[in-house]
């Protein structure tokens, strides 16, 4: 049976979990294991040098194994989701997918570990004894208060993190909701008056947090089954009492506790709360329903009964979710970098205050995708980032390990400033590969003409090219449809050029300008009157070509040849080159490839061949890397003589003839250009190491290889990136991304400041 999603959830969730390999999670070597070789080290006998060396030095553990990276989510079972004691073995699913969010969101590695121990003291007994294993704790799906008792007894007797997700991620991601709610109500959190319907191991963690940010510990009213929890109810914890009210006060029911409140967070069970309840609340109330799968009152219900009411839920087709995966992989991350013994309250506030601070700046275009929404923005439906927001990585991690240093719970000191900027290229590998243009790019105040003034995506990323500094985005339309448009997409747009063709005073100088290049190829004055107005890729493209701008990108909403070709045609190609040519980076997990042509020469002859692999290398040394070409074929090196292959030896040795400074070689198939061992059988190549720019003999299989490898092979695939133009021009994917606009933008602004002879 094949996984298709056209059944109920339930069933779709058996099947996902049991199709191909049970479960979701593996244990995958991160050594090559390849050989006799391979295995001599990662076991006997070479494995013997780390461990002699750990043995004189128990922390270079950390240095010799993955233990720094590893954490062990830990449960009994006794409080599993919403499903109560289903015990240890019920609850590994959800340990699993645990498992999953830490490596999907922050890269840490997990063991799920289930104990059959109920017993706190036994439970205690056993974790305590991994510390050797672990780099970190993280105690999941344990009853109340059984859990307060285990986290604190471990937390004192071990040496690294330990946390109760539970408790503490649904505490530290509130407590950022609250911040932003608050000012957003204008609230002093010190004055707040909050009612909390729950009093298990979220909410008193939640009120603990709370506390912590500003709350004033007497402002806080807690609700359970029996009504307002006082001072004097028998058999009473000490966490609930250190939030209990006075055994005077005169309310008890959770009617009572609601009316005046200014917020009111839930963590109890669904439907509890009527639209009576909430219209006693103070002016302008909070109300946090995170109650699962039913909130304790729903979104809609909350909203028609209290309109002034900022509402967040545990939900995600809802505005405003608190997600516990905002916090734990992020602080964990943190935790882990600066070998932290512990996560402290300084930790858990400064995770906090990150997430808050994140909410209130632009939504990225891979978020609004995700969520399917163009309208996300700081306002009463956005208090808190989206789970699926990736920033969330090197804002909060960065904030945690800064506290952990401040607070003297470090064990290494990192210079926090170099670390969040390699968390941010850790994020996606595209962006490993854009920091060196970006960094060029930035602040240079190159002006980039973009004609498609009335695609929201490219309104989006002129935005961010104008909050980044990548560029000086150049408009062309009219001023007032353009500002209306991005209005309704919530950009201010402030510092972008706007150039309307039809009222330009350059437009005459444009269309004589025009017409002289272009008299000889048929067109008459008044058909360059007609295109300058009526083009705003012909007219951008003028603006380059007579110096008004520094570059030009266009393409998202036309096909490749209606970009090129007037591109062509007005800026040509730059003395020397014969042909332009196309080429996309493809990144992997692995490295980074240039494939070049991939869009514009369909059969090139080995002497347009040999110049398309000389702008490729030049191209791929603008992005950082030390180019090593290979010239790709069905042949090896003369094996299978066809005139195909003999096209590309003869370039192979154009190349060489041109330019020896470039590490070149071919013909040679895909593998052994990028595989040392098979290349091994052919020692006379100067091809050394995993070719990195792969040049193919023709655009069919150009263009076939980077569909597959962006499609099928999981790469992420930045271009088109036109090369051997006279001035930098570039055409988008059509419906390409605002990351890949970005993306391609900054490579046109670096390219301008390279030279107009950068190809």
């Amino acid at each position: 049976m094949a996984y298709n999603g056209a059944m109920s959830l339930d069933e779709d969730a058996l099947l996902y979990h049991s199709l191909g390999r049970p479960g979701k999670i593996e244990v995958v070597s991160t050594k090559p294991v390849a050989s006799q070789l391979d295995l001599s080290l990662a076991y006997s006998p070479g494995v013997a040098a780390p461990c002699r060396v750990i043995a004189r030095d128990p922390s270079k553990v950390d240095s010799y194994t993955a233990r720094r990276n590893l954490v062990a989510v830990i449960t009994n079972g006794t409080a599993v989701l919403g499903l109560g004691n289903i015990g240890p073995r019920a609850a590994k699913p959800v340990m699993e997918g645990k498992a999953v969010l830490f490596k999907r969101f922050a890269d840490i590695d997990v063991f799920d570990i289930e104990i059959d121990a109920t017993d706190p003291q036994e439970f205690i007994d056993v974790v305590r004894t991994l510390e050797p294993t672990f780099g970190g704790i993280n105690l999941e799906d344990i009853r109340a208060p059984d859990c307060f008792v285990i986290e604190r007894t471990l937390r004192k007797e071990m040496g690294i993190p330990v946390f109760h997700d539970d408790q503490h991620g649904t505490a530290i991601i509130s407590a950022a909701a609250l911040m932003n709610a608050a000012e957003m109500q204008g609230k002093p959190l010190d004055r707040v008056r909050v009612t909390c319907l729950g009093a298990g191991a979220a909410a008193t963690a939640c009120m603990e947090m709370w506390i912590q940010i500003g709350v004033t510990r007497g402002n806080i009213t807690m609700v359970d089954v029996d009504g307002v929890i006082k001072q004097d109810r028998a058999g009473l914890d000490e966490y609930r009492y250190a939030l209990a009210q006075s055994a005077s006060d005169p309310r008890n029911s959770l009617s009572d506790a609601i009316k005046d409140a200014d917020v009111l967070i839930g963590l109890s069970a669904g439907n509890l709360v009527t639209p009576e309840m909430l219209k006693t609340m103070a002016d302008k109330p909070i109300v946090f329903a995170l109650a699962n799968p039913d909130p304790e009152v729903p979104y809609d219900i909350a909203k028609a009964a209290r309109p002034d009411a900022l509402v967040a839920t545990g939900r995600s087709d809802f505005p405003n979710q608190v997600n516990n995966v905002l916090g734990f992989p992020y602080i964990f991350r943190g935790a882990l970098d600066v070998l932290s013994t512990t996560i402290n309250e300084e930790m858990k506030v400064a995770a906090a205050k990150a997430i808050a601070k994140l909410a209130r700046e632009e939504v990225t275009d891979d978020v609004l995708r995700a969520y399917r929404s163009n309208r996300l923005r700081y306002g009463p439906e956005y208090l808190i980032p989206k789970p699926f927001d990736n920033r969330v990585l090197h804002w909060v991690a960065p904030a945690v390990a800064q506290a952990a240093m401040d607070s003297g719970v470090a064990r290494e000191s990192i210079d926090v400033e170099a670390y969040t900027e390699a968390l941010y290229k850790k994020i996606s590998p595209t962006r490993r590969v854009m920091w060196h243009i970006t960094e060029v790019a930035r602040g240079a105040g190159k002006r980039l003409v973009f004609p498609e003034s009335d695609q929201d995506n490219i309104l989006r990323a002129a935005e961010r090219m104008l909050d980044t500094g990548i560029a000086v985005p150049v408009l062309v339309g009219r001023e007032d449809r353009i500002r209306e448009q991005a209005k309704q997409l919530g950009l201010g747009l402030d510092g972008v050029e706007i150039v309307n063709p039809r009222s330009s005073d350059k437009l005459d100088s444009y269309v004589q300008a025009y017409w002289e290049k272009r008299r000889r190829r048929g067109v008459t004055e008044l058909d360059a009157v007609k295109t300058m107005r009526r083009s705003r890729t012909a007219f951008g493209l003028m603006m380059l070509a007579q110096g008004d701008a520094d570059g030009f990108v266009a393409g998202y909403g036309q096909d490749y040849p209606a970009t090129i070709r007037p591109a062509l045609q007005i800026i040509g190609v730059r003395p020397g080159v014969r042909n332009a040519a196309g080429m996309y980076v493809a990144v992997t997990k692995r490295d980074v490839k240039i494939l070049a042509d991939t869009t514009i020469n369909i059969d090139p002859d080995a002497e347009a061949l040999a110049e398309i692999a000389i702008l490729a290398a030049d191209a791929a040394k603008e992005l950082g890397l030390t180019p090593r070409v290979a010239m790709l074929s069905f042949s090896n090196f003369g094996d299978a003589p066809h005139p195909f292959t003999t096209k590309v030896a003869r370039a192979t040795a154009r190349v060489k003839e041109l330019r020896p400074d470039l590490m070149v070689d071919g013909e040679m198939q895909a593998n052994v250009a990028l595989d040392e061992s098979a290349r091994a059988l052919y020692p006379f190549s100067t091809l050394q190491g995993v070719a990195n720019v792969l040049i193919f003999p023709d655009l069919q299989s150009g263009n076939i290889a980077y569909k597959l490898l962006a499609c099928a092979g999981g790469a992420e695939v930045v271009g088109p990136i036109v090369l051997g133009m006279n001035k930098p021009v570039n055409v988008l994917q059509q419906g390409a991304s605002v990351d890949a606009i970005v993306h391609v933008a900054a490579i046109t602004a670096a390219r301008a400041i390279f030279g107009a002879s950068a190809g």
